[in-house]
């Protein structure tokens, strides 16, 4: 039993371990970029070859075999099935593809439910159904040797964090590729630092090199208004002018999706004629509602084999709600928030279970309401003991203080002599109150 305990912590702490890798390298993502991440992972490995530990949990191993080094080393782009995503690690190449690394086209019917199948994103539905409409049948016509208009198939997305942008961006490049519009219906991802470098004559070379590994595919440039938002003379609008320029000529191949807050993208878009010209479709992602994201955590509860209690399910829904209400869902992260929250549950759960003598498996999917209330609000506080015997000892004056009082009460009554009879103990006098005597 002993044993059987210690391997089941032993998996909760696995589970721990990946949730932390996952959230430091999302985290060093954000900072410094995939490529440097990838030169720490490659430098590791180097290390784990001479004897190093491949199970240190604060390593973070690549999920694929790390890809040989070849000219462009370091050029601070991250392939991965569907996701390469342009940090300022180097130029921005990336490394050749392989005619196995192209996903299959997909049915459309298999597509549509997929899209259907998705929490909220109401109006995004809408919209993108009409992307796939109006791209059905532009092929059907050029297949029929019928004359197309020309269709741009850029896009603005616009709205909070964690509404679903990268994600419909993703789902977008299998339809256009499904539909035969795009050779290899990746995700190519990239912001700012992906595109501009620090020195005059380095931005337009880089980007060119990041359009050239996103012929095929679609190129999703996250928090697009950083390369308009500073002077003038910011090297982020020779980036924007190199963009159109490959926009312009291998539009039969590339499509570019930019990204980020609505007024913000909205001020992008206006600061250049050719970006108006070539972006003429928007699509707003509004915030998650309060029953969206309770959707979202108990799709996530489902997928993982966990099952909270109905008591915890409700406290997080309620949770859920009131941040909804509170207009609060683009600062708290939307369904990424709800994401990290379940994490949290998962980590309080584990530590509840680590200390109990017996684990069933039952146990091991059950979240309590104790796991939701220390994952949202914390530990509860304690009273320390000093304050508790500060409080006895107020009490305890307070007692000795009546008696106290009523002690000096009935030693004052019994020490204040009764007043004697006049005619026994007054002496006597006259009128004028003199003594007789």
């Amino acid at each position: 039993m002993a044993d059987k305990k210690d391997e089941i912590i032993s998996m909760q702490l696995d589970l721990i371990r990946q949730m932390t890798e996952n959230n430091i390298r999302r985290l060093s993502d954000d900072i410094w970029g995939p490529s440097r991440r990838q030169n720490a992972q490659n430098g590791q490995n180097g290390q784990n070859s001479k004897g190093k530990n491949k199970n240190d949990p604060f390593v973070i191993t690549p999920s694929v075999p790390p890809t040989p080094p070849s000219s462009d080393a370091g050029s601070g782009i991250k392939s991965d099935e569907d996701l390469i995503k342009a940090s300022d690690g180097g130029d921005g190449a990336s490394p050749a593809e392989k005619e196995d690394d192209i996903p299959e086209k997909e049915k459309m019917e298999d597509l549509q439910a997929e899209l259907d199948s998705y929490i909220g994103l109401t109006e995004v539905k809408r919209e993108v159904k009409n992307l796939i409409n109006m791209a059905t049948v532009y092929k059907l016509r050029r297949e029929n040797d019928l004359p197309t208009a020309d269709m741009s198939l850029h896009m603005v997305f616009s709205g909070n964090p964690g509404t679903g942008k990268t994600m419909i961006a993703r789902f977008m490049a299998r339809v256009y590729h499904s539909l035969g519009l795009l050779s290899k219906g990746k995700l190519v991802e990239v912001d700012r630092s992906g595109l501009v470098a620090g020195y005059i004559g380095q931005t337009a070379i880089k980007t060119a090199k990041v359009l050239e590994s996103a012929l095929g595919s679609v190129l999703f440039i996250d928090e697009a208004y950083a390369l308009t938002s500073r002077s003038e003379n910011d090297f982020g609008y020779e980036a924007v002018d190199t963009l159109l320029k490959g926009m312009e000529d291998h539009r039969d191949d590339l499509v570019v999706i930019v990204a980020g807050y609505t007024e913000l993208m909205e001020e992008f878009v206006e600061s250049n004629p050719g970006l108006r010209s070539r972006f003429n479709k928007y699509v707003n992602f509004a915030d998650y509602t309060g029953d969206e994201m309770c959707g979202i955590f108990r799709l996530n509860c489902k997928k993982a084999f966990y099952k909270p209690d109905d008591d915890a399910e409700q406290e997080v829904e309620d949770y859920f709600r009131a941040i909804a209400e509170s207009d609060e869902a683009g600062e708290f992260g939307n369904a990424r928030g709800v994401r990290n929250t379940f994490e949290k549950i998962l980590t309080e759960q584990a530590n509840r279970i680590a200390a109990l003598p017996e684990v069933t498996r039952d146990e091991l999917m059950r979240i309590t309401l104790e796991d939701v209330k220390i994952a949202l609000y914390g530990e509860p506080e304690q009273p320390e003991p000093e304050d508790a015997e500060k409080q006895e000892g107020t009490e305890e004056p307070r007692e000795e203080m009546t008696e106290e009082t009523a002690g000096k009460e009935d030693h004052e009554n019994a020490e204040t002599p009764a007043e004697p009879p006049a005619e026994d103990n007054a002496p006597e006098t006259d009128e004028s109150g003199a003594d007789k005597n």
